[in-house]
């Protein structure tokens, strides 16, 4: 007795990842998808900004901690480019997404600022 010949079920079973010219992929909404992919490259874009300004107002509280503590000028100084850079990150990210850059959300930057008088400081 011959077992059944299953070649050919084996052989569809393996091209099911093909292109099934006879079943073709459902057509997708095209303006749906692209609104997706700027949504996406708006989070991206205010990400990096955000990330890189705020790294640049840790910079500057770092550097008004390691100032010498007779100079208070620099201190302050420092803490105040610190909160600058803070204000242009909470704005870059309002700008990305398309909102009004002048808004209450703006009061966030000086935060920077705040922690880099009280570490300097304190």
């Amino acid at each position: 007795m011959s077992t059944p010949h299953t070649y050919g079920r084996q052989q569809e079973k393996g091209r099911r990842h093909l292109l099934d010219l006879n079943a073709p992929r459902p057509v997708t909404n095209l303006e749906a998808e692209d609104r997706s992919l700027t949504n996406v490259q708006r989070w991206v874009a205010s990400s990096i900004a955000v990330t890189t300004l705020l790294h640049m107002a840790l910079a500057a509280i770092y550097a008004a901690m390691t100032v010498a503590d007779d100079r208070l000028d620099a201190q302050v100084g420092l803490s105040a480019i610190a909160g600058a850079f803070g204000v242009m990150a909470v704005g870059a990210g309002l700008a990305i997404h398309g909102r009004r850059i002048l808004s209450p959300w703006l009061a966030l930057g000086i935060i920077p600022m705040l922690v880099g008088l009280w570490l300097a400081l304190g």
